[in-house]
């Protein structure tokens, strides 16, 4: 009589192995229909998918019979059923042939105990963009409660989120990690409604596609305020509006018509200065209105000298950042206490799924 196994797979693209304007490319449409979409892969019962601003990720189970062939859990059984799920991957996004062909390099896969791991250090907010950020945790709840709906989540994986879920929950309040999370777009944002005042009738644009950009375009989606996005390359900032909002416009076109926007978010990993004086001198001496620029890039990519021209107010990252720094610290002190209930429940999370192998 043959038993019943289960392998529990964990494939994602995350914002620490693939730049964030990059990270549309491997998006899915329509969430619901790609988990099923993989679930028609032989020997894959269960699937759920996490799709955020910051990341892609898949979690599989693969039930398999020991007579049967292939085996999931032997190496030549393994690659099979990852093969598919990538060649799935592929046709349900729109990859370019670059990002096909080193996408065995890109993707990160893990089974067992590290899938464990991973969700409980995702869920308790360590590896977000923003550690103890809550809105990872309600992506999580969303992503399993949307599977379970659908049908593509079962006994498994529903135990294995529904508990995550109750620990990670008891974790964030235990030791305070989620508490009065701020980040750089937060701050940034409240300095603007200082400084300038934020209201439907402003110009805004973000200049940079990183991860303060993000933050950034996070918060102002969140408020409801429309901005311009660019990047030195138009692709780049329309993979960006992709996934965060905002709307995708050339470098050289916002060179032209920098007068139009009443606050400009700057936010690049550029070595050299972007925004110059005599880049923007002509556009801006005829300005009538005030301008509010806010460096947040490290290095500065904002020449100071801009200041001789009329009407422009600007802040580098050091001057409005001390808020979201103490944060971060502050949060820092936090982790090891959530990372040692992690290394605590993992084991005991561990056995419990062990005990549905059975």
């Amino acid at each position: 009589m043959s038993q019943v196994f289960f392998d529990v797979i964990n494939a994602r693209v995350t914002f620490k192995n693939v730049p964030i304007h990059t990270l549309s490319k491997f998006t899915f449409k329509d969430v619901p229909a790609a988990c099923a979409e993989f679930k028609k892969i032989p020997g894959v019962e269960e699937c759920v998918i996490i799709q955020t601003e910051t990341r892609v990720e898949i979690f599989t189970v693969s039930n398999v019979e020991t007579d049967d062939s292939p085996d999931a859990r032997r190496p030549e059984g393994k690659a099979l059923v990852l093969n598919q799920i990538q060649d799935t991957w592929v046709s349900l996004s729109s990859l370019e042939q670059i990002d096909i062909d080193h996408f065995d390099q890109t993707l990160e896969v893990y089974k067992g105990d590290d899938v464990y791991l991973h969700l409980l250090r995702l869920a308790s907010g360590l590896d977000s963009l923003v550690v103890g950020w809550q809105s990872v945790f309600d992506d999580i709840v969303k992503a399993a409660s949307d599977a379970k709906s659908a049908g593509t989540s079962g006994k498994i994986l529903n135990k294995l989120f529904d508990r995550v879920i109750r620990l990670a929950a008891r974790m964030r309040d235990t030791t305070g990690i989620a508490k009065d999370v701020v980040s750089l777009g937060d701050v940034a944002m409240k300095v603007v409604d200082e400084k300038a005042g934020l209201d439907s009738k402003k110009k805004v644009l973000v200049i940079g596609t990183g991860e303060s950009a993000a933050m950034l375009a996070k918060t102002m989606s969140k408020k409801g305020i429309a901005f311009d996005v660019t990047s030195r390359s138009l692709e780049r900032a329309t993979g960006f509006s992709t996934i965060l909002g905002g709307n995708p416009v050339d470098f050289n076109d916002v060179l032209a018509g920098f007068d139009k926007y009443d606050i400009i978010l700057v936010a690049t990993t550029s070595d050299y200065f972007l925004i110059t004086y005599e880049r923007i001198r002509l556009v801006m001496e005829e300005k009538k209105k005030g301008t509010l620029v806010i460096d947040l890039s490290e290095p500065r990519t904002v020449d100071e000298g801009i200041t001789a021209l009329p009407g422009i107010k600007l802040l580098f990252r050091d001057q409005i950042a001390e808020i979201f720094e103490e944060s971060v610290k502050a949060r820092a002190g936090i982790v090891p206490a959530v990372e040692k209930i992690i290394e605590k429940e993992l084991p005991v999370l561990s056995a419990r799924m062990k005990r549905l192998d059975a």
